[in-house]
């Protein structure tokens, strides 16, 4: 469980997950994520007041820095078990979700009766019973395009690409889930490794779930499974003004690494296009606005610098002699996650 700056709302987390843990033999690591305004020290004195630290049922340990999603989690996962035993499956739950009756137990036992799953999430709803759409098909140049222009008659000529899959009725397989609250094999980490913390936040689960698929593991949406999310606790994502640059840089990261720079590209473009049609009909019949103020500025200039420094990359590797070292001089060193 990754906490950061949210320490009321993850020991609410932890009781409700150490209520479900009843009967499974295993443990809860409590990751706070550098957040630096004493959740560390308050996690910590709660959870030895309640006696959770006896026997290393609960752990509170401390990442040295806010690597982001992916990368405080998986400072709890290379924590392992207190008796240095491998575990044979890793629970990732958010410090403002929490488990619901059995939830738990009902993700153990699919992965234990489904050897092809690696991945088994949970049906996610908010505290008022409102159910979170969690299950989605990887992203595409067409499910972009079909996001962006919010049409009707496009949706369902696309549906096949659509991303997000509605709130599946029973379980099934997915491409991925939300990371609210998933069970991995740890076979499926020893196969396709941890988190890729390149990502900060956002595409770090679509990215595990698309590693898995490679190797043939299926990421499977538990309907058994439920769990309350109050949802943005710590990223702030629905009081959001504008877009954060990092949002960015995990869409171009992800779209890279699985499909290329050329393919990212036409994603991108295939965005721009589907966004035109949707503000030709806000004009036409007052749409309302879809997105955070300046998304597409925001998306566009984004995609220009990317190709700007992958430009860069090309020069510095030497390819062109003598500029190298010029715009090395002239540009710095200007490292980009959404390329490496």
């Amino acid at each position: 469980m990754l906490n950061y700056r949210t320490p009321d709302l993850t020991l609410q987390a932890v009781e409700a997950a150490l209520r479900e843990m009843r009967g499974v033999d295993g443990e809860l690591v409590i990751v706070d994520n550098a957040s630096g305004d004493g959740s560390f020290e308050a996690l910590t004195s709660a959870a030895s007041a309640n006696g959770w630290t006896e026997g290393g049922r609960v752990r509170v340990i401390q990442s040295k820095r806010n690597g982001g999603f992916g990368a405080g989690n998986n400072v709890g996962i290379r924590s392992g078990l207190s008796s240095g035993a491998r575990p044979d499956y890793v629970y990732i739950l958010n410090s403002d979700a929490f488990p619901d009756t059995g939830a738990i137990d009902a993700l153990l036992a699919h992965l234990r009766s489904t050897p092809a799953t690696g991945i088994a999430g949970s049906f996610i709803h908010g505290p008022d019973g409102a159910a979170h759409v969690t299950a989605f098909r990887f992203p595409s140049v067409a499910g972009e395009f079909e996001e962006a222009a919010g049409t009707g008659v496009i949706s369902r000529l696309l549906a096949k690409s659509v991303v997000p899959l509605g709130i599946p009725d029973k379980t099934c397989p997915v491409d991925w889930l939300a990371g609210a609250s998933l069970m991995i094999r740890a076979e499926v980490l020893d196969d396709i490794g941890l988190f890729d913390e390149g990502f900060f936040l956002y595409f770090d689960e679509t990215d595990l779930c698309s590693r898995a698929a490679l190797k043939g593991w299926q990421t499977v949406y538990v309907r058994e499974s439920s769990v309350t999310h109050i949802g943005s606790a710590s990223t702030g994502m629905r009081s959001w003004r504008r877009t954060p640059q990092y949002w960015f840089d995990s869409r171009m990261r992800y779209f890279v690494k699985s499909r290329g720079a050329s393919y990212a590209a036409l994603a991108t473009l295939a965005h721009i296009a589907g966004a035109m049609i949707y503000r030709l009909r806000r004009l036409v019949s007052g749409k309302p606005r879809r997105d955070p103020p300046h998304f597409l500025r925001d998306l566009v200039s984004h995609a220009l610098r990317t190709a700007y420094r992958g430009v860069l990359r090309f020069f510095r590797r030497g390819d062109v002699g003598p500029l190298t070292r010029k715009h090395s001089l002239e540009t710095g060193d200007e490292s980009d996650a959404a390329t490496s």
